[in-house]
């Protein structure tokens, strides 16, 4: 996000006031030193336009952490993985850190874990800012038109929205907080919020969003109409409101700023590539580059006011550094060609690879590295040249942990020209778009009977994919499922999908040869981090199977 104000810096301040004055679990992690040089709090801060746009930007902040370090900010584990790993169609490869807990769910999703503790304060944290700047915004001394109040609030509430999204399907029922809390206002008795009651809450912030926030924006980091119309429609859908479902996404699709990419375009065009495949090059992601289909796009450009990191090629790029090619190692260097450094903390399963066809650009050579290309001048093995392609032989074969030789996916490929071996990406990239929207509708058609409908909706993807289209008769909740994985794979929080849909543990066993051994129907949710029990100032129970 562009700002005009002092850049990360102020950000930062504003963001110790908010998790100074988060709530729920005590804040275990962070240690409070007082610093009071910038002196900024939402007294002297959100005192005119300018001071709500900088809350602005650090609830913006806050939210691209989703894709970073869940040590806040920092460390090697992604913070959003839990709402991915430990599907169907994902599986911890590397065996250490986080990406394990989708594998030994016993052992690792537990009541004390600590990387569990960090997720939900982070989510408290960002729903307090949130409340913080949409309780600030009823001031009447405030001088501004109510326009720019509304768009303001709206992308306030669209965030707190968002982030109760994250915390119904981890969590479940969940203690709902609207109100700013500080000073006397601070609570210490939480209750946990009936998930219907958290829906409807979720539903109204998504409406007035709509209402208020304009249909583009030249920030393209910034939540826009779009993004609240898509998240009502996958609202109703959990809601059982088909009818509103099918409603809304139409609405998007047909009559808002987005359309599905079905040509080449952007940075790459004259390059080998596919239409698909190119929403996901650097420098292709954002609506200013090219990309009619993206609703929403994570802000991570190198060195700009805003910008940020996130470990996503880390957490999903091959280990090409630990390859050996006949009986060679270092034969493959980092480049910006072959996408950095990766350490593949997580990997598609053998289910998700065998969805594709082979026409299937989603499923090809683009989409997928389950190859690496020789590239050290100096390391080059007997009877092989620079440029040879090493095919790994993975076909047929079931997943396993440290496997080097399995494929990965190029969606979030990134490599900085000046740090080939650095941990960290600082590319802008694809948050949600407007393919998830078609399959949202397609569920919704299905649902009320129209397999036609769902057929021509899954098919306008298919397509633009070069896969075969289907019929009616294809139609089911497992075929969209798998569509959605063919599509989506680590863009959409896969387990929020299956866990919506009563379908998570089923297609666990089924699918995931890894963590299946591991793992029982309450693993469906995570515990209650154990802190937030004991801080509580009353008894609060804990999910199902999670007790002491």
């Amino acid at each position: 996000l562009n700002n005009k104000l002092h850049t990360m810096k102020t950000i930062k301040y504003i963001l110790t006031f908010t998790i100074l004055t988060s709530l729920f679990l005590g804040c275990s992690d962070l240690e409070l030193v007082e610093d009071p040089r910038a002196d900024i709090a939402a007294d002297n801060l959100y005192t005119d336009i300018a001071g709500f746009e900088v809350g602005l930007n650090g609830l913006y902040a806050q939210y691209r952490r989703e894709r970073g370090g869940s040590n806040f900010g920092s460390g090697n584990d992604l913070m959003i993985d839990p709402a991915v790993t430990g599907t169907d169609n994902m599986f911890g490869n590397e065996r250490s850190g986080w990406a394990r807990g989708g594998n030994e769910l016993d052992a690792r999703n537990t009541p004390f874990d600590a990387r569990n503790r960090r997720l939900l304060n982070w989510l408290y944290e960002m729903n307090n800012a949130a409340n913080t700047l949409i309780t600030r915004a009823k001031n009447p001394a405030i001088d501004w038109t109510a326009q720019e109040k509304n768009r303001i609030v709206g992308e306030a509430r669209l965030l707190r929205a968002w982030i109760y999204r994250h915390l119904t399907f981890l969590y479940g029922d969940i203690p709902l907080q609207l109100e700013e809390s500080s000073g006397a206002n601070v609570i210490t008795d939480w209750v946990r919020t009936p998930i219907a009651e958290v829906r409807e809450a979720i539903e109204a912030d998504l409406l007035f969003a709509e209402e208020h926030l304009p249909e583009t924006s030249p920030n393209g980091g910034k939540v826009v109409k779009g993004v609240a119309t898509h998240y009502l429609a996958e609202l109703y859908l959990t809601l059982g409101r088909d009818g509103d479902a099918i409603t809304k996404a139409e609405d998007l699709i047909n009559n808002g700023p987005f359309s599905l990419i079905t040509e080449r375009y952007g940075v790459r065009a004259n390059q080998p590539g596919t239409p698909f495949t190119d929403m996901f090059v650097d420098g292709n992601s954002n609506k200013s580059e090219g990309n009619t289909e993206v609703l929403w796009v994570m802000q991570h450009e190198l060195e700009v006011n805003g910008g940020g990191d996130n470990i996503m090629r880390r957490w999903h790029r091959g280990r090409s550094q630990d390859i050996r090619v006949d009986g060679i190692s270092n034969t493959i260097i980092f480049s910006v060609e072959n996408g950095g450094r990766g350490l593949e903390r997580v990997s598609p399963t053998r289910y998700a690879m065998e969805l594709y066809e082979d026409s299937d650009d989603r499923g090809g050579r683009f989409a997928w590295r389950d190859y690496e290309v020789l590239n050290n001048p100096d390391n080059v093995p007997s009877g092989r040249a620079i440029g040879d392609t090493i095919f790994f032989d993975w076909k047929g074969k079931d997943e396993k942990q440290r496997n080097n030789e399995w494929p990965s996916t190029r969606k979030w490929d990134y490599a900085n020209p000046l740090d080939l071996a650095g941990s960290r990406s600082y590319n802008d990239q694809v948050y949600l778009r407007l393919a998830e929207t078609y399959l949202i509708l397609a569920e919704a058609q299905m649902n009320t009977g129209n397999l036609g409908g769902a057929a021509i909706s899954i098919n306008k993807l298919r397509s633009r994919a070069n896969a075969s289209l289907i019929t009616a008769g294809d139609v089911d909740i497992d075929f969209i499922l798998d569509e959605r994985s063919r599509e989506l794979y680590s863009e959409e929080h896969r387990k929020y999908t299956l866990v919506r849909l009563g379908k998570w543990y089923e297609r666990f066993q089924l699918y995931n040869k890894v963590g299946a051994p591991n793992g029982d129907d309450r693993h469906t949710l995570l515990p209650i981090p154990q802190d937030a029990i004991d801080a509580n100032g009353i008894p609060m129970a804990q999910n199902p199977g999670y007790e002491n």
